[in-house]
């Protein structure tokens, strides 16, 4: 299984980085694990709605250029399907039927734009809270990690 995570800007706090690293090294045992990191556009101050559009346009054409062929696409957004831990796992388990490449997606601080959720196979979602897209990163991992774990039969703290 390869999975990938496309996401827009890196990681800056050390204490994110550091839980990241550890859930890619514990994922590593299951899938080999990609993590895309794109370039964060820059927002001006007092930008109108359109101007923000085009930020997520433009991000999103770059996460779009990065999915390979054959790839399962799930966008990760606030108006998905809400998923439990469960869920994710039922769904990466019947994906790896179809395909071996997942890519999970998560937009910079404004979201993703329409062309990349019209892309995407699935649109997900952990639930209606908004979290800052570098922690979403880490929830992301863990709850990949968990999947794995639940889809392999291993128990895992709850």
């Amino acid at each position: 299984m390869n999975i990938s995570i496309i996401c827009a800007g890196k990681i800056k706090e050390k204490y994110f980085s550091a839980a990241a690293d550890e859930y890619k090294k514990r994922i590593s045992r299951f899938a080999k694990l990609e993590i895309i990191e794109l370039p964060d556009e820059k927002i001006p101050d007092n930008a109108s709605a359109r101007e923000e559009e085009l930020i997520k346009e433009k991000e999103g054409r770059a996460m779009l250029g990065k999915i390979k062929p054959g790839t399962f696409v799930a966008a990760m957004c606030i108006e998905g399907r809400e998923i439990s831990s469960t869920e994710l796992a039922a769904e990466i388990a019947a994906v790896s039927m179809r395909t071996s490449r997942i890519a999970f997606i998560i937009g910079g601080s404004l979201g993703l734009s329409d062309e990349v959720k019209r892309r995407a196979d699935a649109r997900l979602s952990f639930g209606p809270i908004t979290l800052p897209h570098q922690l979403m990163r880490v929830v992301m991992l863990e709850q990949l990690y968990r999947a794995f774990k639940i889809n392999n039969n291993e128990s895992y703290h709850k």
